[in-house]
């Protein structure tokens, strides 16, 4: 052990490559002066099977099992229940049971108790099986197999749950960590390792850690055996993810701690076989659970204001419950004592003249349960069953199925389907989601010379869109039916390489680079060829980047810390430069000999490596060439570079400024090389000062090594420029077009660099040139209230530009960072926050934490009071996923962690619009008019009910028989108003899709405001008038049969309960825009199994059917006035609403109407549908239209000019030569 610890320090080089990495003597024992006992964990490490050990395991850490499920075994049944009954209507029909079990119920108990424990117990079930699947990826998860530490030297499997603090793990390549572990060692003698953190920042480039040097010689099994004293000292758990502080005592020495050696849980070990760690925090005390939140009780704001139209309808139903019983005491007082054969009073003391006013209030019991059709208990188990095949229909949608991963879209949850049609604002995760995680190389200008000739996916759809809207063509409606889609396609086929044979070449991950001039080692004809070498000697060399050999393949494959430095390193070896080799002291690059094709190796010693962060924005390498020559080669931000050029360094300044202008209107990430040649005198004496401040410890070192970098990388010679694509995910620049076409709001929440982030933007067209960013970031202060101060300052002079803004063309976009996003997050600056950013067309917010995700997404959704959408891909997102209002997640590469958390699961970023603009639209308009529907048909039917009741002195009973009551919201109603919520289309997908501002009627809740719940009530008051008084007035004084006799209750009752349900039949007929075969069926159906079961119940012996005994054989069907009365109250019932919507369509069309009546008509008017067109498409401030409609905006002002400029100069030239103008008469 004591020699490969000396070999480890033999090795080490003081210029080691990756120098963000604290090197061994910062990592010395910590002096007694700094050492704090005062860490509230002690953990004692590999003790678990030392059974004599002194050392007792801390009873502070809890268990290693994860749970993400919403209920357990003893909380499912009281939170499930809390749940049920947080429904207005439940509460009301569980009041309504009990009291039916009194002497004063109309029905029987078992008549009101078994549809609301049908209706409870099916809710309870679905909620059920939804956390059974949580329940079983958690089991998955907390089943993984860990190698840990038993004692003796030997490791053995034991799943992830049975992990404890303190254990020894030993983690292979590419195994996730089972917990947040201490980094002890690695394979590698330095004791460095690579991890992939996506799950936790959604970055996909590596960190590097790397152990102490007291135990980076533990590099094998048996070292563990002696490995038992070592006592870790830290803090609590806690969320932070970039932060950690301890020590650890070893050997008799103590160690400071930092987050380099922390290995997180859900992080992925690469480019490593194996490393050994101890595990400090466990189960629910990891930070990727400390930034989790628990799951969510979600409700739709339809459903949340359907419980508002509940207490209306239970007002109302208290109202006349109230009316009846005072009418009833009243009645019974003054009148029942002349009504001697009621013999009363009863034993219930229902009918009781000596206390009315108990006979009222017993009485009130029985109209609150008559009187309950008021409030539709079978609204709810509808609900639940139309939101059930509206999933389905979502799950089997091929139009989101992903070929590819052979992924279907899943509704995970039913609950929030109509709340897809209001989202107003999406906040979605960048990496993963957005992009595919792969740059490509696609141009560069090297000595003021423009390479590669391929256009960017941002630069096709643009071109097409502006020829497109230039010509004035647009596609005709009538061929929708023909094709899937006549929108611009975005994707563009990828080729590899610029050969003159690319089109049958085999694609070349990273570069999709096209120029002959390049290829072949042709550059070398070109002009300037020594810059040109120069330029593709800096892609090869200056980076961080780890090449592998694939053993089976020889291919070589680069692991690096940005996708950038990927695509540069594919570039140049395509470009015949390939880096091949790194050692700790030297880079080696095989170069093609451009005149012979031969290859040679060169190798570049490595002096020193200045690396980048997001406040430098560059990166250097101080390289010494083979002939002794010592270079800096720097690569960087345009802005930072161009500040330190030299005079001589400017030659081409002017065209790589024009040629990044260009790179960044086609969407483009762009950085700028360039170089500096320097003297040996001067570098040694340079690097002795900066080495010095290296390994100094003060408090000042930061602003020391800033200072002498900043002294090297000046007087800087421009070399060129790169762009580089941002590969996104298919179809997402078209996606976000259409949804902001559509009314929505984007905001992009990554732990990406806010460089990173800015080039996605433009790439997808968040951002586009000519946008004001606004950028809020923190300055250095000596107090917190400081920086709460300069954020405010920054906020308000933000919010005032934007308030002088004339322009309404001008759009801006707020950019923050995770560090200032701290502090707008707080009560006294976070409301001014977010007013900022709903002003700005675009948000990004970058380098935040899976808990600031979360609370962004609280502050948006309770700020705005709007309906909130988050998606994402890992399991950094899965807080956000679930504090919005719906959660997406994406079943991408990152792990199902996002799905499993989330409402919804879709393969692709693109199926959003489909979602979205298709079934939530759908979804949101049919439960809409369906509850709309369910309070007109209840109330229609249950005031005849009280009608009748005033009739008849209050007296507690019903015209209806009981089946009828029974049957009406089960058979002869229930079937065409769930097929109202499963099969209604207002428009087709695709018009969905051509006008997707027909989206915001979901946001401005047209279809469930309160003007038309009121309108849907008053037609069934005015319907339940209508059908009582014109049966009661042709039923009740004429005679009825040919033999003279008048009607009786039986008679009325099922002439009037017929033009019920024909009436409302009708209504919904009239109502519907979509027809199928379904729907006539199940129209038609309904009524006709209305009179089936009159007849049959009719045909039953009496002591069965009762009052109802031949009531439609033998009275009904041969009396003309039942025929002609029913016609009549149809007509009459449902004439208003067709006059309303005769006028409305006439008179004050909305969108749909519009698109309907051309659709139906065959209208070929192209400028009429060109027109609605314009009309169905949200005037956006980002997306790609937005972007070409800027752009021709510049055209058409720049064409303008010119004449102006023609006419001046033709002005001028008249007024120079006056002579001439005299001259002619």
């Amino acid at each position: 052990m004591a020699r490969r610890k000396l070999m480890a320090r033999l090795r080490r080089s003081n210029w080691y490559t990756f120098s963000h990495i604290h090197r061994a003597d910062h990592h010395q024992p910590a002096q007694e002066d700094n050492i704090d006992f005062g860490y509230p964990r002690t953990i004692y490490c590999n003790q678990i099977y030392e059974s004599h050990s002194h050392h007792k395991r801390p009873s502070i850490s809890c268990a290693n099992d994860i749970s993400t499920t919403k209920y357990t075994v003893a909380t499912f049944l009281p939170r499930a229940l809390y749940e049920q009954f947080n429904r207005v209507a439940n509460i009301y029909f569980l009041i309504a049971a009990v009291l039916s079990t009194t002497p004063y119920g109309p029905f029987s108990p078992f008549s009101a108790i078994a549809p609301l424990a049908f209706v409870v117990g099916l809710s309870m079930t679905k909620e059920l099986v939804e956390d059974w699947r949580r329940f079983l990826q958690d089991r998955k998860v907390n089943m993984r197999d860990a190698d840990v530490h038993i004692g003796g030297g030997f490791f053995g499997i034991k799943p992830w749950k049975d992990v404890m603090v303190g254990d020894v793990i030993k983690v292979q390549k590419d195994q996730f960590f089972p917990a947040d572990l201490l980094l002890l060692s690695s394979v590698y003698d330095d004791g460095m390792c690579y991890v992939e953190t996506m799950n936790l920042d959604g970055e996909t480039n590596l960190k590097a850690k790397r152990a102490l040097e007291a135990t980076m010689g533990l590099v094998e099994d048996g070292y563990f055996t002696d490995f038992k004293d070592a006592i870790i000292r830290c803090e609590e758990s806690n969320s932070s993810l970039y932060t950690f502080v301890g020590n650890i005592e070893y050997d008799g020495k103590l160690y400071n701690l930092d987050p380099n050696q922390i290995l997180l849980r859900d992080s992925k070990l690469r480019n490593t076989e194996y490393v050994y760690g101890v595990v400090i925090y466990t189960g629910h005390e990891t930070k990727v659970m400390q930034n989790s939140t628990k799951s969510p009780s979600k409700r739709s704001r339809i459903e949340k204001q359907m419980d508002k139209v509940i207490y209306i309808l239970f007002t109302l139903l208290v109202l006349v419950s109230a009316v009846s019983s005072i009418r009833f005491g009243y009645m019974t007082k003054s009148y029942i004592p002349d009504w001697w054969y009621l013999k009363t009073p009863d034993k219930d003391h229902l009918y009781d003249p000596d206390h009315p006013v108990t006979s009222a209030v017993y009485h009130l019991i029985t109209a609150l349960i008559l009187y309950g059709y008021l409030i539709p208990i079978s609204l709810y188990i509808s609900i639940e069953l139309v939101k059930v095949l509206q999933a389905s229909f979502i799950n089997k949608d091929m139009n989101m199925y992903d070929c590819q991963t052979q992924t279907p879209a899943q509704a995970r949850t039913s609950n929030l389907n109509e709340e897809l049609g209001q989202v107003d604002t999406i906040l979605s995760d960048k990496t993963g989601t957005l992009t595919c995680n792969q740059m490509d190389f696609l141009k560069c200008s090297i000595a003021g010379i423009a390479y590669g000739t391929r256009a960017s996916e941002v630069e096709l759809a643009a071109s097409k869109k502006m020829a497109k809207d230039l010509d004035g063509q647009e596609p005709d409606f009538m061929s929708l039916k023909n094709s899937k889609s006549n929108e611009v396609e975005l994707e563009c086929v990828i080729t590899s390489n610029g050969n003159e044979n690319y089109e049958t070449a085999a694609p070349i991950k990273g570069f999709s680079f096209e120029d002959i001039r390049l290829m072949n080692g042709n550059w070398s004809k070109e002009k300037n060829a020594d810059i040109h070498l120069l330029f593709f000697r800096i892609l090869a060399v200056c980076h961080t980047a780890i090449p592998e050999v694939n053993e089976e393949t020889g291919a070589l494959t680069y692991e690096a810390e940005s996708p950038d430095e990927g695509s540069f390193l594919v570039a140049a070896r395509e470009f015949g430069f390939e880096y091949f080799k790194r050692t700790q002291a030297s880079i080696f690059v095989r170069e093609m000999e451009p005149s012979t094709g031969e290859t040679i190796e060169r190798e570049f010693k490595l002096l020193n490596l200045l690396d980048f962060t997001s406040k430098r924005k560059r990166m250097s390498v101080i390289v010494r060439d083979e002939e002794g020559r010592i270079f800096l080669l720097c690569k960087g931000a345009d802005t930072i570079i161009f500040d330190r050029l030299s005079e001589e360094g400017r030659m081409f300044e002017e065209s790589t400024t024009k040629h990044l202008h260009d790179y960044g209107d086609a969407g483009l990430r762009t950085l700028v090389f360039a170089y500096r040649k320097l003297e040996e005198a001067d570098f040694k004496a340079w690097n002795d000062e900066f080495m010095k401040a290296k390994n100094n410890m003060s408090n000042n070192r930061d602003e020391t090594l800033e200072r002498l970098s900043d002294e090297m990388e000046k007087n800087l010679i421009l070399v060129g420029a790169t762009a580089v694509e941002d590969k996104l995910q298919q179809g997402v620049p078209k996606c976000i077009d259409r949804l902001a076409q559509a009314g929505l709001k984007i905001w992009v929440l990554t732990g990406d660099k806010m460089e990173t982030a800015i080039n996605i933007g433009f790439s997808c067209s968040l951002l586009r040139q000519g946008m004001q960013q606004i950028c809020i970031t923190t300055t250095d202060y000596d107090t917190v209230q400081g920086i709460k101060s300069d954020i405010m300052m920054q906020i308000a002079n933000g919010t005032k530009m934007i308030n002088a803004e004339k322009d309404p063309h001008a759009a801006f976009a707020l950019i923050i960072d995770g560090k200032t996003l701290t502090y707008a997050l707080e009560d006294e600056v976070k409301h001014q926050f977010l007013h900022l950013a709903v002003l700005c067309a675009s948000v990004i917010c970058c380098r935040v934490s899976p808990k600031q995700k979360a609370l962004v997404t609280r502050l948006v959704k309770e700020g705005t009071g709007k309906t909130t959408l988050a998606i994402g891909d890992g399991a950094n997102d899965v807080g956000m996923i679930q504090e919005a209002d719906i959660g997406v997640g994406i079943s991408g590469v990152e792990g199902m962690q996002a799905v499993m958390s989330s409402d919804f699961a879709i393969a692709q970023f693109r199926f959003l619009e489909r979602l979205l603009v298709v079934h939530g639209h759908w979804c949101y308009k049919r439960i809409a008019q369906m509850i709309c529907y369910f309070f007109y048909k209840n109330i229609a039917f249950g005031l005849t009910i009280f009608y009748y009741e005033a009739c008849t002195g209050f007296s507690g009973s019903s015209i209806y028989d009981d089946w009828y009551m029974i049957l009406y919201n089960v058979a002869v109603t229930s079937l065409p108003v769930i097929s109202l919520g499963v099969f209604e289309q207002d428009v087709s997908s695709e018009i969905c899709l051509q006008f997707p501002a027909l989206y915001q009627q979901g946001p401005q809740n047209l279809f469930f405001g309160w003007y038309r719940i009121i309108g849907w009530m008053c037609n069934g008051v005015y319907a339940s008038l209508t059908i009582f008084f014109l049966n009661i007035i042709a039923f009740t004084y004429d005679p009825f049969r040919s033999d003279g006799q008048t009607t009786d209750m039986s008679i009325v009752g099922a002439g009037m309960f017929t033009t019920i349900v024909c009436a409302v039949n009708v209504q919904i007929a009239l109502a519907l825009s979509h027809f199928t075969w379904i729907q006539h069926i199940l129209i038609l159906g309904s009524i006709k199994v209305w009179f089936i079961f009159l007849i049959i119940y009719g045909s039953m012996p009496p002591e069965y059917s009762h009052s109802v005994f031949h009531v439609f054989v033998d009275a009904l069907a041969p009396s003309p006035i039942f025929w002609i009365i029913g016609t009549l109250v149809v007509v009459a019932c449902n004439f208003p609403y067709f006059v309303h919507m005769a006028f409305q369509r006439s008179f004050r069309p909305m969108d749909h109407h519009v698109i309907q009546e051309m659709m139906y008509y065959k209208k070929h008017d192209r400028p009429m549908w060109k027109r609605e067109r314009r009309k169905g498409r949200k005037q956006a401030k980002f997306g790609f239209t937005a972007r070409v409609d800027a752009k021709i905006r510049q055209l058409k002002n720049k064409l303008q000019r010119k004449p102006s400029n023609l006419a001046l100069r033709s002005l001028e030239h008249v007024c120079a030569v006056p002579s001439v103008t005299k001259s002619i008469p």
